[in-house]
């Protein structure tokens, strides 16, 4: 019997809702780096581009355990000596692009290669309820009925 491997012919590509309101941010992003993957299908190739088109929305309303919001930083660099600078996550949330937290928590879970950044182009996430992609009627995946531990109340 030989291994099956599937070629771009064989590809069928889906579009998942998720609603991030009340979901624990880590584990929101490693469910939806699954799908992005392609992990959950019984046709995953890991050379090719396998994964569903996932919509996150109520990114600005996700929640994290701890004292994280507080104490999370994320750091960027200006390219001058000295440059390193950094926000708590609390101050991304709270600011004009809060959708930014959950994309770079995804994006660390997808290997960072031409094929992640591949994989990373069918993620789309919004700050509120609202999304543009209607006509794609997607299927709506509900993160916090998976686990008890996917949700907390704020």
């Amino acid at each position: 019997m030989k291994t099956f491997t599937a070629t771009p012919a064989d590809i069928v590509k889906k579009w998942i809702l998720v609603d991030a309101e009340g979901v624990v941010l880590g584990r929101l992003a490693a469910e939806v780096a699954k799908i992005l993957r392609g992990k959950h299908k019984p046709t995953f190739t890991p050379h090719m581009d396998m994964g569903d088109n996932v919509i996150i929305v109520n990114a600005d309303k996700v929640q994290m355990t701890g004292k994280k919001r507080d104490d999370k930083l994320y750091y960027w660099h200006t390219g001058y000596p000295g440059g390193i600078k950094h926000r708590t996550a609390r101050q991304i949330l709270e600011g004009a692009h809060p959708e930014r937290v959950v994309e770079k928590a995804v994006e660390r879970m997808i290997s960072r290669n031409r094929l992640g950044r591949q994989q990373m182009s069918n993620l789309r996430v919004y700050a509120g309820a609202e999304h543009p992609h209607v006509a794609q009627s997607p299927e709506v995946l509900d993160i916090k009925a998976m686990n008890p531990k996917n949700s907390r109340s704020a």
